[in-house]
């Protein structure tokens, strides 16, 4: 990564920024409250199949970065040239081996926390996670920007089809669509790196199972979400009068997310294994929003209250990164309380928010502490005019 100064606004519009401000800012929020006991209902992922407003930040964000790529190639031409597969395979590579590093962070300093020499905490690399959120990132990103260099764009919506209703069936066919062991996903990743690799899940009835929600089968549909983002910018860029850009985002908007809505009776949506009607419908309310804060913003021009997230859109990565090493600080960095030792993260939540602040209502004003900070971080960069570029 390197730091490069550019005006924001210069290739996209101001909405963009915004919108992926709000689901970094969401995305923090979620994965950091208080207490994972205490969390008000719309702060839950859902258990299995279903929808609740959580499981909206990271496909928002995965939207977006489909437009985005279709930006960035723009100066190639979206042709195959060394330098455009140069770079999709030096970002892919970059935040993938991000995403593994903070993963070993993690580990490390939960090893230091029980007590372990650096040398032993450092080395646990048989229970380090292989995929992760920056690694199905880095992964669709790739496949999806390569895809965008290599097949015409007109044949694009037949790709994503193609994989939609390749990926249902397997599903179908594979025990894709239950929550156990036996589900095709897990059988993929278990075959691939073992189970001391993968993300441990808990069934409504209490059992422990190796079910990776970023799992290497269910990338598949989210190389389709990326090609839909992308097709997305492509709608932006040609479409220069903005009042048209609402109406077009809207009208497809609309019919992608009833799509999912419809189908969900044959194919559920489900954010753990990504189904087909999971990508239809967020990527729908996703271009909605989108068309919406273009109203608001870009053509309205209010955007005052959009500030904070600005920071946020700018620089999304480097703040995502910065909020993991700092959430694994907290929790395992620890402080003297009443003669024993407290984390940083239990001293904050469980001595000076939750006695005042109530049981949940404190876990949430830790989460928003935390982005406070996060944002602080963003700001210094944003005001220096510093973004972070892979």
């Amino acid at each position: 990564m390197k730091p490069a100064s550019l005006n924001p606004q210069s290739s996209r519009l101001l909405s963009l920024d915004i919108l992926r401000g709000i689901t970094i800012a969401g995305m923090i929020m979620v994965n950091n409250p208080g207490s994972w006991s205490y969390i008000y209902a719309p702060l839950h992922h859902a258990h299995w199949n279903g929808l609740t407003p959580t499981d909206l930040v990271f496909p928002f964000f995965m939207l977006i970065m489909g437009v985005s790529t279709y930006l960035s190639l723009r100066k190639f031409n979206f042709e195959p040239s060394g330098a455009a597969i140069w770079k999709i395979v030096r970002r892919t590579i970059l935040i993938f081996v991000i995403g593994l590093a903070l993963g070993w962070f993690g580990q490390l300093m939960r090893g230091l926390a029980a007590g372990e020499s650096f040398g032993a905490a450092a080395t646990h690399f048989d229970t380090l996670r292989i995929l992760g959120v920056l690694q199905r990132l880095a992964l669709a990103y790739g496949l999806a920007a390569l895809t965008a260099v290599t097949v015409k764009h007109r044949l694009l919506p037949w790709v994503i089809g193609i994989l939609l209703l390749g990926y249902y069936l397997i599903l179908r066919f594979a025990k894709g669509f239950e929550m156990s062991e036996e589900n095709i996903i897990a059988v993929v990743d278990k075959a691939l790196w073992g189970t001391g690799h993968m993300y441990k899940d808990t069934t409504p009835e209490g059992v422990r199972i190796a079910l990776d929600p970023e799992g290497l089968l269910s990338t598949i549909p989210s190389i389709a979400h990326v090609l839909i983002g992308f097709l997305f910018g492509k709608l932006i860029v040609e479409n220069k009068d903005n009042h048209t850009r609402v109406e077009k985002l809207l009208i497809w908007g609309t019919i992608l997310a009833f799509a999912g809505l419809l189908l969900q009776y044959g194919c559920p949506i489900n954010k753990k294994i990504w189904s087909p009607t999971f990508v239809l419908t967020t990527t729908g309310f996703a271009a909605q929003l989108l068309g919406l804060l273009i109203w608001i913003i870009d053509i309205r021009k209010k955007e005052r209250w959009s500030r904070f997230f600005h920071a946020f859109g700018v620089n999304p990565l480097i703040i995502y990164v910065f909020a993991g090493v700092l959430a694994n600080l907290v929790s395992n960095i620890h402080v003297s309380y009443q003669g024993e030792p407290v984390s940083v993260k239990s001293f904050t939540y469980g001595v000076l928010l939750r006695p005042w602040a109530g049981d949940y209502f404190g876990s949430l004003l830790y989460a928003l502490l935390f982005i406070t900070v996060c944002w602080l971080f963003g700001y210094i960069l944003y005001k220096k005019n510093i973004y972070i570029k892979l």
